[in-house]
């Protein structure tokens, strides 16, 4: 069952906290923008209360505006978030299907959560499926697999949570149930908090940033001591025998071996040799974390454990091979027939006009400038207005102070959003959305067994309106109405979903009840497949009759197609390239701290920073900081204290958490703490609340994949002996009459 810590009853608290935005709110400088009013105010500014009809007259002709005068690609739609776990109230969705109706805008490719993978797995598998919904099944893993080999851990705190809310909380089970049977595990990451202790894992300490090292160093091992299934490489892969001349550095003498790979990892040779021995001797799974590839050129962990998978040459048998992401969200590896889930149409965006995911302040900050991504020269469109309905850039984004920056280029910043979060303080225009509590709908998960019927529990607070009914009356003034709702209130719109669901799943033989059987009986249960579900396992069978859709068929080792591309931050084939920022780099003797930005234990992401769990988690309303105590004594700290922690980005306040659970060398803090600026009028502010990415780097993985590299970042820390400022981050901002 989940470790949930109460974050269920936070939810029911949470809908009548002080920061719920209860009316439509206009920045007073965006009503006076003719008298003076600048967009450098966003985040300064006192809010005005307005009307509904008033707020989206206002909106209408302002997207009528833009779209007129510099067309859709001006308008971004983007909204990257979670938003509701229901399938209609999707905010993402109801915006972007909106938007569509009039004529398109600019979107956003790929997720922060995997942007690197989702870019480099099709080169190598032709999909990227491997990484979210063909994943070996854990009851495969529990008969089969003696040794699990965790890149990064499986953090069972991220497997309380999928997309789409999950009814069936299956990793902390089947873990238990797995070692129970006899698997052993290996826990390779900075945090030994990265897997739970009742696994008895063997934790490797590793340097952050350096996996790619380690397996080449596990790669040279099984190379040259006769362990590698050169079977298996010759007849399901192509490329081994390029990269096999880059380890044993035939072309530029630098052998990666074990001896070269423990200085970089800080992991000893004779480590690095053992473990390649037992994985060879064992059945094995390599499972690597998507946070592994959040950090600069990300590719290579992804397309190195596929690699290190081949050679030991179990890919496509029961419970060997390697995943991407066990632990990294619940729904990875839960045993469930394939079955449609309820799910909105969103159209087709008449606009091709797109960003990779993490490239937003690049994009505003550089208007017409040309770009690199996936082969392709891009040049970001000139973005005049931005629409966000769902999400929180200012969670997920890194360099926060130069996204305030890049925040304040458009003409107009427009939101959704049911609380006060520092996205809404940076918008022109605040319309005040519901909760999942007060609204009904469907609840569905990629993956997950179940599909949940969530009824309205209460009645929207203040003058909020379902994101539904925003667009409705948007698309009224915008002359598309009937393109939006096809003539369906929300009630018929639920059932046009689920019966569209339910029609393809009578076409796999999978029968659910009826609309109103659904209702009543409150969840539908997917069957559990008849048999575990094994990776590739036609493809291992017989890759000629059952090729992957690769440009070979099979699995590239060596990539044709990205070596053509000529990026040197991303060449043909699985390679050590240096962080822009790591413990080995000469910024280390400046900032000596790795701070790792992992998702926290209290909430999700920043959703419910402002509920009871989160603010009690918190040190005098700061978020803690996670030391090891050689460096917490090193600069004389103790548990509790306030810290600066700091480094040429910028800066913010934490709490001080002395714990072994990280290793010398490391920080730990989550991310998540909603952003607040000590004086958002000033340049670089102080955060006085301890949101991470204000020292994050904004640069993407490599030119294939741009993702976000949160987990490249060097910080360091001291006391902070100063007068403490108030921290109000989930307050709302000053509120004024029109006249004022």
């Amino acid at each position: 069952q989940p470790r949930s810590r109460g974050l269920g009853d936070v939810y029911k608290r949470q809908v009548y906290d002080e920061s719920r935005v209860e009316k439509p709110m206009f920045r007073k400088g965006w009503l006076n923008r003719s008298n003076g009013g600048t967009r450098e105010n966003r985040g300064v500014d006192p809010f005005v209360a307005v009307p509904w009809d008033e707020a989206l007259d206002m909106v209408g002709a302002e997207i009528d505006r833009v779209r007129t005068e510099h067309g859709n690609a001006a308008i971004f739609g983007g909204s990257y978030g979670w938003s509701s776990a229901g399938r209609f109230h999707h905010a993402k969705g109801q915006l972007q299907r909106f938007l569509n109706t009039v004529g398109g805008f600019t979107d956003q490719v790929h997720t922060y959560s995997i942007a690197a993978g989702y870019a480099i797995l099709p080169h190598i598998l032709g999909t990227a499926r491997a990484a979210m919904t063909e994943a070996t099944s854990w009851d495969s893993i529990v008969e089969n697999t003696e040794l699990m080999v965790a890149f990064g851990g499986i953090p069972l705190k991220n497997a309380q949570v999928a997309a789409g809310g999950p009814g069936d909380h299956v990793t902390g089970p089947y873990l238990k149930a797995a070692r129970e049977a006899g698997v052993d595990f290996v826990n390779i990451s900075p945090l030994r908090d990265d897997m739970g202790d009742h696994l008895g894992a063997e934790w490797i300490a590793i340097r952050p940033n350096t996996d790619v090292a380690m397996m080449l160093g596990l790669a040279h091992t099984l190379e040259t001591e006769g362990l590698a299934n050169h079977e298996f490489l010759k007849t399901h892969c192509v490329g081994y025998e390029t990269f096999r001349s880059y380890l044993l550095g035939e072309a530029d003498g630098c052998v990666r071996d074990a001896d070269w790979a423990a200085p970089i990892c800080e992991i000893s040779a004779d480590t690095i040799r053992e473990l390649a021995r037992r994985m060879a001797g064992s059945r094995t799974l390599v499972n690597t974390n998507w946070s592994l590839q959040r950090g600069d050129h990300g590719e290579q962990p992804f397309w190195m454990t596929v690699t290190l998978a081949a050679m030991l040459g179990g890919i496509g048998l029961p419970g060997q091979g390697f995943g991407f992401g066990y632990g990294s969200m619940g729904n990875i590896g839960n045993p469930r027939q394939t079955a449609p889930s309820p799910t909105l149409v969103t159209g087709t965006n008449p606009c091709d006009s797109w960003i990779p995911v993490a490239r937003i302040s690049d994009m505003l900050l550089n208007p017409g400038k040309p770009y690199e991504f996936d082969g392709e020269t891009r040049t970001y469109p000139d973005i005049r207005l931005v629409y966000w309905c769902g999400g929180n850039p200012f969670h997920h984004h890194q360099d926060l102070n130069r996204l305030v920056r890049a925040w304040r280029q458009p003409e107009t910043v427009i939101v959704n959003e049911p609380w006060w979060t520092a996205t809404a303080k940076f918008s022109d225009i605040v319309l005040p959305s519901t909760t999942t509590l007060e609204r009904k709908d469907i609840g569905a998960s990629s993956r997950d067994r179940f599909i949940m019927a969530m009824d309205k529990t209460i009645e929207p607070v203040g003058d909020a309106l379902d994101d539904f009914d925003i667009f409705r009356g948007l698309s009224i003034r915008t002359g598309t109405h009937e393109a939006f709702t096809e003539g369906r209130e929300p009630e018929e719109w639920l059932r046009h979903i689920y019966d569209r669901a339910r029609q393809s799943a009578a076409e796999k033989d999978i029968t659910m009840p009826s609309y109103e059987e659904f209702w009543e009986t409150g969840h539908i249960e997917i069957p559990r497949p008849a048999k575990p579900t094994v990776m590739f396992e036609t493809f291992r069978a017989d890759p000629t009759s059952n090729p992957l859709p690769s440009p070979s068929g099979k699995i590239e080792i060596f990539s044709e197609v990205v070596d053509g591309f000529g990026y040197d931050d991303c060449p043909g084939h699985p390679v050590w390239r240096e962080p822009i920022e790591w413990l080995g780099a000469p910024a280390a003797q400046t900032y000596p701290l790795h701070m790792i930005s992992n998702q926290p234990r209290t909430r999700l992401h920043g959703q419910l920073d402002n509920g009871r769990v989160s603010r009690d988690d918190k040190i005098d309303g700061r978020e803690p900081i996670w030391i090891h105590p050689d460096d917490a004594a090193e600069r004389k700290l103790t548990d509790g204290d306030i810290v600066r922690v700091f480094n040429d980005r910028g800066a913010l306040l934490a709490g001080v958490r002395i714990t072994p659970e990280v290793r010398p060398g490391v920080v730990q803090l989550a991310t998540g703490a909603w952003y607040d600026p000590e004086n958002p009028a000033r340049k670089n502010s102080l955060d006085k609340h301890g949101n991470p990415n204000v020292l994050t780097i904004d640069k993407g993985t490599s030119q294939l994949g741009q993702g976000p590299i949160a987990h490249s970042a060097l910080v360091e820390i001291g006391r902070f002996d100063g007068e403490l400022p108030n921290v109000p981050p989930h307050k709302p901002p000053t509120i004024v009459s029109r006249e004022v």
